[in-house]
């Protein structure tokens, strides 16, 4: 949770801390730098959005700091993981705290909304948790009570969405990260989606990281950052 004194959550270690990163994709003359000397620190419980271009990054430094994969040169610490050089067993265990959601919600089609939220419960079960139970009340949570048991077929886009919201929170993560998760959602759907991300999060004491495009929701965030072709720049 988020410290009750302001001056104890300033002192709070960065959930996330960037210093001079850079990456990299392909080999030989085929290498190209995708991240240049990336310097960016967020502390626990706040949200900040990331905009640009198509193309300029963003996504990549998104899935280094959520452990996708490996980060090659300089620092970049996720809860105190270095994530520089990290194994895959350190990047497995780091997944553990993160919740993901994505443009495409990524839901399974054969499964229904209870289950999809109680799928993620599973992956991290150590007995104690009422898998169910927990996964109601995070659906009823996100306003989905009465949707328990559709499939996603069966669900609007913005529903999808909010049930993406309720899997990647149901473990109570430290850190969302969120890429354009109301890119194909309706003006008023995605107001709602991201609302209800913000609440929630800020309930849980949960830092997010929300890559987007839409302006319409720029007002969410205690701090916007810009990149361009790879770089963090101060927007002009």
């Amino acid at each position: 949770m988020l410290a009750a004194d302001p001056e104890q959550a300033i002192a709070a270690p960065p959930a996330i801390a960037a210093r001079q990163l850079n990456h990299y994709f392909g080999t030989g003359n085929l290498r190209k730098q995708a991240l240049f000397d990336i310097n960016l620190a967020i502390v626990p419980g706040e949200i900040v959005i990331m905009t640009g271009p198509s193309g300029s990054g963003k996504t990549t430094l998104l899935t280094l700091m959520g452990g996708l994969r490996s980060a090659q040169e300089g620092s970049l610490q996720v809860l105190g993981q270095e994530v520089c050089g990290a194994s895959k067993a350190d990047l497995i265990a780091l997944r553990r705290h993160i919740g993901y959601i994505f443009q495409a919600h990524n839901l399974m089609g054969f499964l229904t909304a209870k289950q999809n939220v109680r799928m993620a419960l599973e992956l991290c079960d150590d007995g104690r948790i009422d898998l169910d139970g927990a996964a109601i009340a995070l659906l009823e949570a996100v306003g989905l009570g009465h949707r328990l048991d559709y499939y996603p077929d069966s669900l609007s886009g913005g529903q999808k969405q909010r049930v993406a919201i309720a899997r990647a929170l149901v473990n109570r993560p430290q850190i969302v990260l969120a890429d354009e998760p109301t890119a194909a959602l309706d003006k008023q759907s995605g107001r709602e989606v991201v609302e209800l991300m913000r609440a929630l999060a800020k309930e849980n004491g949960c830092t997010i990281l929300l890559i987007t495009h839409d302006n319409r929701i720029l007002n969410i965030a205690d701090r916007i950052v810009y990149m361009e072709d790879g770089r963090l720049v101060s927007p002009t």
